[in-house]
Order: structure tokens, then sequence, then C-alpha cells
């Protein structure tokens, strides 16, 4: 088995997407992993478990026997045959299991034995992918110079950053908007694939002297940023992004209405209105608190017109006093108050393309 190959280069291993077979069993996979790889186990949760069990009454060398008996036979070709069917779709990619052990070398033999491709394997696995990748967020971290776009909410600051190459997209890697209606259709990645995700970026975008980041808290939602990411970000230069009140609304409208509305209804098409309404609601109960009773209990009327208004007569306007008093009444109070802590930092102000103009003027696309 030790003669197959492994493969020791893993900035390359990242920055050309390669597809990965990640042979550990589902449980391991589910609780993190990386964003090309796909789950084809050696063994399913239930098998590790038993052989897991067995490893610790019996020792190592019964534990392997168990494993063999687990896995034979048909058991055996049909996991053989998805690896195979993986490596014809994707013939430069690698496996992996936990350390780089027992797991991947046997997937890498039976590969081999069965066609004949040396398959290679990741020296150290996952484990070792891991360790590389939170190294290299601190280190590059530590090399590169952010710049930050703030600005109110609903001024477009996503947008903006869409337009720049140089650039980190936090909520995108978090998939949520980092608000209380910041929710997607979708769930969030748990915290070490966000994590990896995050790496992976900065590797590939780490021959640039700039970053731009958006004005983020220490959470993007239910995902935690690295603290190496916070205290750069922190003390980095603070750009402003200036938008009328008409382009936030229009903006906001667009991003957690109309967009909204279309991806649920995209996801689940019998359920989808139901599911956006429950966004909505559920999001408004977030800031209850904040709101008090009485300004809850008027911005909750609104939002039920609202629906009822999209839901039967297909029109989106019924939102518009809601999205304005959110941004208004609720957002803004809210952003001026932390703004005036992180003036010291702010570098220049102005509209999207004034911004666009400014950064290109620091060499940053």
């Amino acid at each position: 088995m030790s003669e197959l190959t492994q493969i020791d280069d893993f900035t390359q291993l990242f920055v050309n997407n390669t597809p990965l077979v990640d042979t550990r069993a589902p449980i391991e996979f589910n609780q993190g992993a990386f964003p090309y790889a796909q789950s084809f186990p050696l063994m399913s949760d239930d098998e590790r478990e038993q052989i897991g069990t067995c490893y610790k009454n019996k020792g190592q060398e019964k534990a392997i026997e168990l494993g063999y008996e687990l896995v034979q036979g048909q058991v055996k070709q049909a996991r053989i045959d998805a690896w195979l069917n993986f490596i014809k779709n994707n013939p430069n990619g690698a496996l992996y299991c936990f350390r780089g052990g027992l797991r991947s070398q046997i997937t890498q033999q039976w590969i081999y034995e069965a066609s004949g491709i040396n398959y290679p394997r990741i020296k150290g696995g996952y484990k070792a992918l891991r360790r590389f990748l939170i190294d290299e967020t601190d280190r590059i971290m530590n090399k590169v110079t952010p710049i930050i776009v703030g600005g109110q909410t609903g001024c477009g600051k996503t947008l903006l950053l869409n337009k720049i190459q140089h650039q980190i997209d936090l909520e995108g890697l978090a998939n949520h908007r980092g608000s209380a209606f910041g929710n997607t259709t979708t769930e969030q990645p748990t915290q070490i694939n966000f994590e990896n995700a995050l790496a992976i970026e900065l590797i590939k975008k780490q021959a640039s002297s700039y970053l731009v980041f958006e004005d983020e808290g220490s959470n993007v939602g239910t995902v935690h940023i690295p603290e190496c990411v916070q205290v750069k970000t922190t003390k980095a230069d603070l750009i402003l992004l200036e938008a009328s009140l008409d382009d936030r609304i229009a903006i906001s409208m667009d991003a957690y209405v109309i967009n909204m509305h279309r991806d649920f209804i995209h996801q689940h098409a019998k359920n989808g209105f139901k599911n956006f309404a429950n966004y909505w609601l559920r999001s408004l109960e977030k800031i209850q608190k904040r709101l008090g009773l009485e300004r809850y209990q008027a911005m909750l009327k609104l939002v039920n017109q609202a629906l009822d208004r999209y839901k039967n007569q297909a029109e989106a306007d019924g939102f518009y006093p809601v999205v304005k008093e959110l941004l208004v009444g609720y957002y803004d109070p809210m952003y001026n108050y932390q703004i005036q802590k992180k003036m010291d930092r702010v570098v220049f102000k102005g509209s999207a393309d004034e911004v666009l103009d400014y950064l290109s003027s620091r060499s940053v696309f």
C-alpha cells in the first residue's frame, strides 16, 4: 500500500479545486469537510461504531479483522463501484480519510486492485488538511492589508463587493446576510465548513496586497468569524458606502422580498409562499424585544397585510412601508450608534461608483 501515490502539496489542491473522495463515515463528513469533497465512505456509521468498540475492547488486529468481515462481497463491490464512478468523472482528484491512515490506504489499494488506477491519497488526511487551512488563514491575514466597506443597511455593500476581484465575501461564505432577516432559503454551513471555505478563498487571493471585506460583527448568523480575521478587520481602513433612502429601499425590496419569495417558490413550489411568510414572521419576532411590544404589533400588522396582498394579488408593494420602517426606524439608529465608534478609521465616503474609483486608485482591483 505504501508504494501508491500520496499528495502533500495542499495549496495546489485547493487552488485547483481538486475533487476529493472523503472515505470517512457520513457522521464525520457532516461535521466538516471541504468544498469539493464528496462522501464515499469505506464504512457506514454503524460499521465504524462496531469497529471502534471492537478496537477498544479487543485491540487493533481484531478491529481490522472485523472491518474486513463487515465490508466484503456485494457491500465491498458497491463501494468500489462508487469510487470508480467518481474517478471516471474526476480523474485528477484525490482521496483521504481522517489521518491518511488505514481507511484511505485500504480504499486506495482496493481501487488499484480493481482498476489498475493509482488514485492518490492525501498525506495526513483530513486532519492535516484542516490544520493547513487554519494555519494559512492566520498567515495570510497577517500578510494582507484588509479594507472594510461599511454603510447603512440596504446601501448595496454586497452588490459592490461583487464588482471587486480582490474581496472576501464573508456573508456569501456564511450563507447569511448578517442580520435578523439574514437567513436564506438554505441552511448555513457548519462552523468548520465556513472556516475551511474562508481559508480556501484567502489562499486563492493571497497574491493581492489588499483584500476588501464587508463590515461585520464577530458572527455572521450562527457562524463565528475567526479571531485572526476579526483582529485585522476591526483595525482596518473603513470606507462608507452611501446611498439614498429610495435606493436602499429598492435594494432591500429586491433582496428580502422579491428574491426571497422567488427562491422559496423555486425551492418548494407547493409550500414556497408559506415558507416565505414564515421567514418574515420569524425574522420579525427575533427583533421583538428591541422594537418593544407596541412597535412590534404595528409592524406585525403591516407584515401580515403585505403577505396577504402578495399572496392574493401577486403585488409586493405592500412590503414597501415595512422595509422603509425597518430601515429608518430600526436599523439606522443602530447603525448611527455603532458607526460613531469607528469614525477614526473612515478614509473615504461616497456612492458605489465613487467607492470603486477610490479602490481603483489604491490598486485594489
